[in-house]
C-alpha cells in the first residue's frame, strides 16, 4: 500500500437483510438463509432477498419511471449505493468516483428480452442499453448525481474486491479522493443456475428438508460432494483518502495474482494465485499479525481445499481462523467479496468472531487484522488486509 485508504461505509442487501443490525444479529445464530426456488418444472437451493428488501427495492420503479426498465443488479446497486453514501456523509459536491461491478450483469432482463425475440424474431427497443454491463455504475452515478469517474466491469467472481483494488488506485494516484465501490448480483434465474448444475458443482435438495441440514458446506474439509448455492446480493463501500477519524477500518494492504489456465474453471490444488495475491497483500506485516481470514470457499470440493492449502503455505507458523459467510447465505458471484468484507467489518466493530458451525470451533485470541480473499474463474485472486 502507498498510502491508507479508510472505509466510512458499507451498505448491503442479502439475505441476512439490509440493516447493520439486522445483519449481525443474524450473524449470531447458527441458522443458514438459504431456500428453495422453483424454477419452471425445477427446485434449487438459493440465497434470496428477503421479501421487506425486495418490495423496498421495487419501490424504486415506482418512485422514478426511468428506473421500471432497470435490471435487478441495477436496481440493487441503486439501492445500496444510497444508503452507503447517505452514511458516509457524501453529496454530489464531492465527485467521488464509482466503480461497481458484475460478474453475470443484467442476467433476468437479458434472459428475458431474448425470449422474447425468440417469440416475436425482433428485439425490443431497449434491449441492448438496458443490459450492458456499464449500466450499474451509469445508473448509480446518475441516481447520485456525481460528476466523478464511472466504471463498470467484471472479473467473475472477484469482480467487487477489485472494484475495490481500482479505488485505491485511483485514491492513492491523487485522482480522487473518495470512490464508491462494490458488486451487484441477481443470478436466481432458471439458466443461471442450470449452469452453476451443469458444470456439477451445485448444492442438492438434502432429503431431510433443507432447514435440518447445511445445503453448503463451505470450509467443511470432509464434504464428499460440491455444495455451491447461489446467491443474489449488492454490498457498497465508501473509500476515503488517508486515515479518517470515526472510519469503520482502515485498508493496510492489497494484493492480486492471476494463475495460467489449464482449464475454464480450475485453479492449482496448492491455489498459487491466492499464496500471491496474500503475500502481496501482507506487505511488509509479518503473517502472524493476521488474527481472521474471510475466505472465498465457495464450497466446492476443490476450491475450498486448494485455498486452504494456500493460507497452510503462507501462514506456516500460526495459521488465523478462518470463516466464510457462503454457508450462510450462498454465493453471489460478483459482489461476494464485499459481503465478505462486510462480515469482516462486524468482526472488527464488534470484537467478535463468527465461527462456521459445522467445523471445529475457533477463537481468536485478539482481533485487529483480518484478510479477506476472492478468487474467480480462471484464478484471478484478490486479497484486502485491513486493520482497525
Amino acid at each position: 500500500m502507498q498510502h491508507p485508504v479508510s472505509i466510512t461505509a458499507i451498505s448491503s442487501v442479502s439475505p441476512l437483510g439490509e440493516s447493520s443490525s439486522d445483519i449481525w444479529s443474524t450473524y449470531q445464530h447458527n441458522q443458514h438463509s438459504l431456500s428453495e426456488k422453483v424454477f419452471g418444472e425445477q427446485k434449487a437451493i438459493v440465497g434470496q432477498l428477503p421479501t421487506s428488501v425486495k418490495k423496498a427495492i421495487n419501490n424504486l420503479k415506482t418512485d422514478n419511471s426511468h428506473y421500471k426498465n432497470l435490471d435487478h443488479s441495477v436496481l440493487y446497486s441503486i439501492y445500496t449505493a444510497r444508503k452507503a453514501v447517505a452514511q458516509a456523509g457524501w453529496s454530489a459536491h464531492d465527485n467521488f468516483g464509482i466503480n461497481i461491478g458484475s460478474s453475470r450483469g443484467a442476467t433476468a432482463l437479458f434472459e428475458n428480452y431474448y425470449e422474447r425475440f425468440l417469440k416475436q424474431g425482433r428485439a425490443e427497443t431497449l434491449s441492448s442499453p438496458t443490459t450492458t454491463l456499464g449500466n450499474i455504475a451509469s445508473w448509480v452515478a446518475h441516481d447520485l448525481q456525481t460528476q466523478g469517474p464511472e466504471i463498470s466491469h467484471s472479473i467473475t467472481c472477484s469482480t467487487a474486491l477489485h472494484a475495490l483494488l481500482n479505488g485505491v488506485a485511483w485514491i492513492n494516484s491523487g485522482m480522487c479522493t473518495k470512490f464508491l465501490v462494490g458488486g451487484s448480483e441477481a443470478p436466481l434465474t432458471g439458466f443461471t443456475v442450470a449452469q452453476m448444475q451443469a458444470l456439477k458443482i451445485y448444492a442438492v435438495l438434502p432429503q431431510k428438508g433443507i432447514q435440518k441440514a447445511y445445503p453448503c458446506r463451505s470450509l467443511d474439509p470432509d464434504k464428499k460432494k460440491n455444495s455451491m448455492v447461489l446467491g443474489e446480493a449488492a454490498a457498497m463501500v465508501c473509500l476515503e483518502q488517508g486515515i479518517i477519524k470515526n472510519a469503520l477500518a482502515t485498508i493496510i494492504g492489497v494484493g492480486y495474482a492471476t494463475e495460467i489456465l489449464e482449464h475454464n474453471v480450475s485453479v492449482s490444488s496448492n491455489a498459487i494465485c491466492f499464496q500471491r495475491s496474500m503475500k502481496m497483500a501482507l506487505g511488509q506485516h509479518h503473517p502472524d499479525e493476521v488474527d481472521i481470514i474471510v475466505t472465498h470457499t465457495p464450497g466446492t470440493l476443490k476450491g475450498d481445499a486448494s485455498e486452504v492449502n494456500a493460507i497452510n503455505a503462507v501462514f506456516t507458523n500460526k495459521i488465523p481462523a478462518l470463516t466464510s459467510n457462503k454457508w450462510k447465505i450462498g454465493h453471489s458471484l460478483g459482489a461476494s467479496g464485499v459481503l465478505s468484507l462486510e462480515l469482516a467489518l462486524l468482526m472488527l466493530q464488534h470484537q467478535e468472531f463468527i465461527n462456521v458451525p459445522f467445523i471445529k470451533a475457533q477463537t481468536p485470541k485478539r482481533i485487529a487484522k483480518i484478510m479477506v480473499n476472492a478468487v474467480g474463474f480462471g484464478g484471478n485472486a484478490v486479497s484486502i488486509l485491513i486493520s482497525k
